[in-house]
């Protein structure tokens, strides 16, 4: 199930938009390709990312996996409780398992991010 209120990579991160920021996490399909993730590390905060830049790693006993920042902008906060807890990404992919938020640099990026049912067609395509 793909929420609706969120937007998506090819990379199958997922963005919330919240008043000029964007708080960034992996999708359901991530995280079960992944498997048991047992590991993660976010980017430090201040930090500056560019689109498509590697903003964060997630690894699980099978595989470690690349977050890439779906926007351009500052790290203005991340989730300790992933960090402690890293299958709280497996648990709740879309809310206790967020990895970090983004202050948005160019807001016209926000248009190359997939709508929830452009996503849904790159998963039923094997993306």
């Amino acid at each position: 199930m793909v929420p609706k209120d969120l937007r998506y990579t090819k990379d199958h991160e997922w963005v919330r938009l919240e008043d000029g920021k964007a708080r960034v996490g992996i999708t359901d399909h991530a995280q079960k390709s992944l498997g048991d993730i047992v590991y993660v590390e976010l980017p430090p905060l201040g930090r500056s990312v560019k689109k498509g830049e590697r903003a964060a790693t997630v690894e699980s006993v099978k595989a470690v996996g690349e977050v890439f920042a779906p926007l351009s902008g500052k790290v203005v906060e991340v989730n300790p409780a992933v960090t402690a807890s890293p299958d709280l990404i497996n648990k709740d992919p879309y809310g206790q398992g967020w990895l970090f938020v983004l202050e948005i640099a160019d807001s016209q990026e926000i248009e190359t991010l997939l709508t929830p049912e452009a996503y849904e067609g790159l998963l039923k395509g094997g993306g």
